[in-house]
């Protein structure tokens, strides 16, 4: 059986850079994607803050060489260019070599075509392709044949904003258990007006930057994105003898069955997913030398989030921030957007600042890194939670 899950690869666009390494250098200088709507027709552009990818779906066609009658979705869009970074990133020249899966993660699905196409549908047969792209699978088929991968274990995981997260664990679970030797993991979300109005109605978009764990946090922005992991067994490691960007060593999924779109305010599922990730890491919380938050600027999570920190470390908590000040809430995406942000931490023992803090929360002391910070990681936790109380933490590290 194999124990170790390496990650070897990873992939990404966002607000903040179109590859791995453009994110980066804007985590370092500090550089949020966060602007006024621009690209989506929406009766709420001046009441909202996004993060928008500057791609039109037109040339992000190009970048994959589809021809213009396509029915790729902007998720399938932006899924098929990050998981394709992965796999270049990887060094991977033959996909279906070893035993390899993909794992993708969305919350909205196709609903950027459904929503341009709705009112045709009955009136033009030729619409219906589109139609037929609006269900969450759509988009990780898609992914799987932009990457060549043939018969091949394929599935698609939407719990919210925990989403990526479970794909992840869903994946180092595979290879752990034997039954896959490869698994691409990750999500993607793109903006449309039905998540910028579902949003609008629970009454948690801010019309500013968001600011995570500031006692006046307004809400969140949202924000649209893709990544891809590349988790690989021993048995690959060991015959190609390829580098290791860091390893998957524990994680958890629960749920704190509180509410619909709501956290417990004592963050039940959160620390008992923080506390479940560091028995199978075999960590005590002591180990953990960074956590990059949840941290969605919302009343809710980060009062939540914050007591399930205190709850799991007590007195020794350590650094943490929250990066959706950068990406705005990339929902599905979020956990694997995230997930690549944990292992540039680690690889450049670096603690990325939590941007827009100004005022100490009221409820608790503990305060988020706010400065871009070097410090010697071993070890970084990442949490993601999700509507209807879906807790999911990872836990990543430089050795296995």
């Amino acid at each position: 059986m194999s124990r170790g899950v390496a990650i070897t690869g990873m992939g990404i666009i966002s607000a903040i850079g179109n590859n791995v390494e453009e994110n980066y250098e804007s985590l370092l200088e500090g550089k949020t994607g966060i602007s006024r709507v621009s690209k989506i027709k929406t009766i709420h552009r001046d009441d909202i803050m996004v993060g928008e990818i500057s791609f039109t779906n037109q040339e992000l066609e190009q970048q994959l060489g589809l021809s213009s009658d396509n029915n790729y979705s902007r998720a399938a869009l932006l899924g098929s260019i990050a998981a394709k970074q992965a796999i270049v990133n990887a060094g991977i020249s033959n996909i279906n070599k070893y035993k390899t899966g993909l794992i993708s993660s969305n919350s909205v699905g196709g609903m950027d075509m459904t929503e341009a196409h709705f009112y045709d549908y009955f009136q033009n047969d030729a619409i219906q392709k589109y139609i037929n792209g609006h269900h969450s699978g759509d988009s990780s088929q898609k992914i799987a044949e932009q990457l060549g991968l043939e018969k091949s274990f394929v599935t698609t995981i939407s719990t919210a904003c925990s989403s990526s997260a479970n794909a992840i664990i869903l994946g180092a679970r595979l290879i752990k258990s034997g039954q896959l030797d490869r698994v691409i993991v990750g999500g993607v979300d793109c903006l449309t007006k039905f998540t910028i109005n579902g949003f609008k109605s629970l009454m948690i978009l801010s019309d500013t930057f968001n600011s995570p764990f500031d006692e006046d946090r307004k809400g969140l922005n949202l924000g649209e994105a893709s990544a891809f992991l590349v988790l690989e067994s021993d048995k690959v490691l060991q015959a190609k003898n390829k580098p290791v960007l860091g390893y998957v060593k524990g994680y958890a999924n629960t749920n704190d069955a509180y509410h619909q779109t709501a956290s417990s305010d004592n963050g039940d599922g959160a620390t008992l997913a923080m506390e479940k990730a560091l028995k199978v890491a075999q960590l005590s919380s002591k180990d953990i030398t960074y956590i990059n938050a949840h941290g969605t600027a919302t009343i809710n999570n980060d009062l939540s989030e914050g007591r399930a920190i205190l709850r799991v470390f007590g007195n020794d908590v350590p650094l943490f921030s929250s990066t959706k000040a950068y990406t705005g809430h990339t929902l599905a995406a979020a956990g694997a957007i995230e997930a690549v942000y944990s292992i540039l931490a680690l690889q450049n023992n670096i603690v990325f600042p939590n941007l827009n803090f100004k005022t100490q929360m009221k409820e608790f002391n503990i305060t988020p890194q706010l400065e871009l910070k070097e410090k010697e990681l071993q070890t970084v936790m990442s949490n993601s939670f999700g509507f209807g109380g879906n807790c999911s933490t990872v836990i990543f590290s430089k050795k296995q």
